[in-house]
């Protein structure tokens, strides 16, 4: 028996000609290393596009750091191939420019037919986006580096031109690690995040992280705390009103932010977190929110994935659903033949060295890896007014649930939860809280009580912390 088991051992895992070998949802001859001792940082697989009837992909190693990698792409036989144009550097940026028919993924261009040019400006740049532009967006595109330089590029001749330093422009903190993940141009304005956040921000003795806006001539902050997405859907259809719906994933230290800019307005809504691994700067690599099925968004947050209605009625947000709770870093994910693939950045040089995968599967799989459940705080040792209410907080999915709400004020606050059940803005009382000074009180909810939305009405002033766990 054991003279069989190593007869088995030493048959190759990958045999040229022979089918890819799959095991569970991994293809394990689809992962992107740096050969040898090439990298000695991180290398990921930054983003993801289906394009001349290939999946391509691009990888990235920290700080521009390392060696070997690049980009990819797959074909039908399922064997990802490294592309000879390929350059190693911190790409994580992908658009697809419908006006020229071609595809922009990390520095490089590519066309119907699948011909790879490489913008030869941006090479040593971290490129974290690529979007389209204000003013010209049928000849020319906007990259943004994680650095916090915004370029535009012609998408013919890929001449390119420095716009704006971010640093500067949105006077970032002095010190502060500049880390701009992502933007998005819809309704007139590019959106930008930027996702710092460190002990300081943390300790609320610096707010580094931001969510600006751009509308050609002038920037506004919108949000002095960390952003790390920001997307939306270019549908030149449906008009400016239905089409360009923009969200931006960003936290603090006690949620899950989502804005939503429609049809002008900006909107705020509070989730809870799956796991607070994802708090800082660095530990983000890279939630996203993708439509990953016709008008179907899926959206990774702080290890949460969300069903993400795109309609927005009224200027509500539809109800958006927890699907599982997992701890994958997913820089990116999409349909591809008929499966879900989501790209990974496994391993670093914590632990030998670095690669990452693919894996391989369907969108309802994910409902397996893990029961939702999170907590947050809308309100975390807030100064609050009389009758202030707290941002709307996810309810839905989660199956027990519990509020604990303290006063750190020496008069009593009284406080009533509220709670949206149709999920349209209309609120209802739920419970009634009389807190002591300097007290605590909860209230737990039924087993399995659901409603879309639920926040705080605070009925005097009063230093309140108010946590919601949900599990």
């Amino acid at each position: 028996m054991l003279a069989l088991t190593c007869l088995v051992l030493a048959v190759p895992l990958f045999q040229e000609g022979a089918p890819p070998l799959r095991i569970g949802n991994v293809l394990p001859q689809a992962t992107v290393m740096a050969k040898g001792v090439g990298s000695d940082s991180e290398t990921g697989i930054g983003a993801l596009i289906p394009w001349a009837d290939k999946l391509w992909a691009i990888g990235y190693v920290a700080h521009v750091r390392g060696d070997g990698i690049g980009l990819y792409s797959m074909g039908e036989d399922m064997v990802l191939k490294k592309h000879e144009a390929s350059i190693t550097g911190t790409f994580a940026n992908r658009l697809v420019h419908w006006d020229s028919k071609q595809v922009f993924l990390g520095p490089h261009v590519i066309d119907a037919a699948g011909v790879v040019r490489t913008i030869d400006g941006l090479k040593g740049h971290r490129l974290t986006a690529t979007c389209r532009h204000l003013a010209e967006p049928k000849q020319k595109v906007l990259f943004l580096t994680m650095e916090g330089l915004l370029f535009e590029v012609d998408v013919q001749s890929l001449a390119c031109k420095e716009l704006a330093n971010l640093v500067q422009a949105l006077a970032l903190p002095k010190g502060a690690q500049p880390h701009f993940k992502a933007a998005f141009s819809a309704q007139g304005r590019l959106v930008v995040a930027n996702n710092t956040y460190e002990e300081l921000e943390y300790l609320g003795q610096r707010t580094a992280g931001c969510l600006a806006e751009w509308d050609g001539v002038s920037w506004t902050v919108l949000e002095n705390n960390p952003f790390v997405e920001v997307t939306g859907k270019h549908n030149p259809t449906a008009g400016a009103r239905y089409g360009n719906t923009l969200w931006a994933l960003g936290w603090d230290r006690g949620t899950v932010i989502l804005r939503v800019l429609h049809d002008g307005k900006w909107t705020r809504w509070l989730l809870p977190k799956g796991s607070q691994s994802f708090d800082h700067t660095w530990n983000t690599e890279w939630m996203r929110i993708r439509e990953v099925q016709t008008e179907r968004y899926l959206m990774d947050a702080f290890g949460t994935f969300f069903d993400v209605p795109p309609m927005v009625y009224g200027g509500t947000v539809g109800p958006i659903r927890p699907i599982s709770t997992h701890l994958r870093v997913c820089p990116d994910f999409l349909s591809w033949r008929g499966m879900l693939v989501l790209a990974g950045d496994q391993t670093d040089n914590a632990v030998g060295q670095p690669q990452s995968g693919l894996w391989f599967g369907h969108l309802d799989e994910l409902w397996s890896w893990g029961k939702p459940q999170g907590w947050g705080a809308p309100w975390w040792q807030r100064q609050v007014a009389a009758e202030q209410t707290s941002d709307p907080y996810l309810m839905t999915g989660y199956e027990h649930k519990v509020v604990h709400v303290v006063n750190d004020a020496d008069t009593p606050c009284p406080v009533t939860i509220e709670v949206d059940v149709l999920g349209n803005g209309t609120w209802h009382p739920c419970a009634e809280l009389e807190v002591p000074g300097r007290g605590y009180q909860f209230h737990l909810f039924p087993t399995g009580y659901a409603a879309h939305w639920v926040r705080v009405r605070a009925r005097k002033a009063g230093l309140l912390t108010v946590s919601l766990h949900y599990t």
